[in-house]
């Protein structure tokens, strides 16, 4: 990759910060730092297909989390910029989350996971066990 490849194109405020600076391992390692516990590329694929979401709507689009881990996660994609959480109403406390610009620049990363996993994984059996 050219030096040119390797520089970063985001606008500054977008840019993350660097712990791992000069290591070719760098990018990869910082977006797996991000994205890489097991519902948040799931979250950002259901703010990407579905647009912003309430807290309930958002725990029916992700199917099988938790409300303690969908809470837990959402908090985490927020304080690293993810996700934007929105209050609608103060009584009762209704909140709405959605994606950053910098959570949006992850579609091609989020498409290519769901696209590899569809690629690799085995079929389902039928419910039925045949």
């Amino acid at each position: 990759m050219s030096e040119e490849e390797q520089s970063s194109t985001a606008p500054a405020e977008e840019r993350l910060p660097v712990w791992c600076a000069g290591e070719d391992w760098c990018p990869i390692t910082t977006t797996a730092t991000l994205i890489g516990k097991k519902w948040h590329p799931v979250i950002l694929h259901r703010l990407m297909e579905g647009g912003p979401a309430g807290f309930n709507e958002l725990e029916v689009r992700v199917d099988g989390i938790s409300s303690k881990v969908l809470s837990e996660s959402l908090d985490d994609l927020e304080e690293h910029g993810l996700v934007d959480r929105d209050i609608v109403s103060e009584k009762p406390v209704r909140v709405q989350y959605s994606l950053t610009d910098l959570g949006a620049s992850l579609d091609s990363v989020v498409y290519a996971m769901r696209d590899w996993g569809n690629e690799h994984l085995e079929e389902p059996a039928d419910a039925d066990g045949g």
